[in-house]
């Protein structure tokens, strides 16, 4: 039902009518605010202070270094040690030499000759003295030196060659991070590489990309034969490994060129070149036969 002309002027006069009025809270509210800005002050004002001045502290005799210059009187100089009195040289008259006595005349001695002028190696500056030629020829600022001795000292390679095996692709590369792990097991599971057998014999190997070949392939070369059926591995090395003590002497040269114009074979010992010292030994024999004087 509508309202009748009272009720609504009720309450349009109740809508105008604003809220009491608190006077306690934002009494309480200033008085809080002001005693925080005391408080604030007072304290910047304690941190911001000068500090008490050390002279006005009173000093204790104790704590005073005291430093005292005392000048050095001079020594007095000491007075020279009195020298020795001259020796007394008594001169006895000479004694007339007898009628029969016997002699000698001292020869004239020999002048002796200025020593030679020591040479002099350096200048006054301590530069050794060169030659007029070497001193004109101008000295290089550097010269290269070759390395001398022995230069695998400074080879920082392994006494112990390492050699892969087939167990090496089982382990990581060294020195291969975390996200170099994962990196490299994605490829592996995504690249693979697959045999494909062409006719006429070719085989190619190619690389598959998630299962899809793609066109990288590669003619390997082919493996090498088995020698497992080889003969040759079983014999014995032509060189012996250990010397035998008890091995007989070698043949003499004379006697192995003797041999070989006999057409037997050559004893153990002979050297390998005895085809040619025999003909060496025939030309010194009969120098005629080829025009040589």
């Amino acid at each position: 039902m509508p309202l009748d002309a009272s009720t609504r002027a009720m309450l349009q006069q109740w809508h105008r009518r604003g809220a009491p009025p608190e006077r306690r809270l934002p009494t309480l509210a200033l008085a809080v605010a002001l005693l925080l800005h005391a408080l604030f002050m007072l304290a910047i004002w304690h941190e911001m202070r000068p500090p008490v001045s050390a002279a006005a502290s009173p000093e204790r005799p104790d704590d005073v270094l005291q430093v005292r210059f005392i000048a050095s009187a001079p020594q007095a100089a000491t007075p020279p040690p009195p020298l020795p009195a001259p020796p007394r040289v008594i001169l006895k008259q000479p004694v007339p030499a007898a009628r029969n006595a016997m002699t000698m005349q001292l020869a004239t001695p020999t002048p002796t000759p200025a020593p030679a002028a020591v040479p002099q190696l350096y200048d006054r500056d301590g530069l050794p003295r060169l030659p007029a030629a070497a001193a004109s020829t101008a000295v290089p600022g550097y010269v290269q030196r070759m390395p001398a001795g022995d230069t695998r000292i400074m080879q920082h390679t392994s006494p112990v060659p390492y050699k892969a095996t087939r167990f090496e692709q089982y382990f990581p590369p060294p020195g291969e991070t975390l996200g170099g792990a994962v990196l490299r097991h994605v490829v592996e599971a995504v690249v693979k590489s697959t045999d494909v057998n062409l006719p006429h014999g070719v085989h190619l190997k190619c690389t598959t990309l998630l299962g899809v070949p793609i066109p990288n392939c590669i003619n390997p070369p082919a493996p090498p034969s088995k020698k497992d059926g080889d003969e040759r591995l079983s014999m014995a090395p032509a060189k012996p490994l250990a010397v035998d003590p008890h091995a007989p002497p070698p043949p003499s040269v004379a006697a192995c060129i003797a041999m070989y114009r006999a057409g037997r074979p050559l004893a153990w010992g002979c050297p390998a070149d005895t085809p040619n010292r025999s003909v060496d030994a025939q030309l010194r024999k009969h120098p005629a036969a080829t025009g040589q004087p």
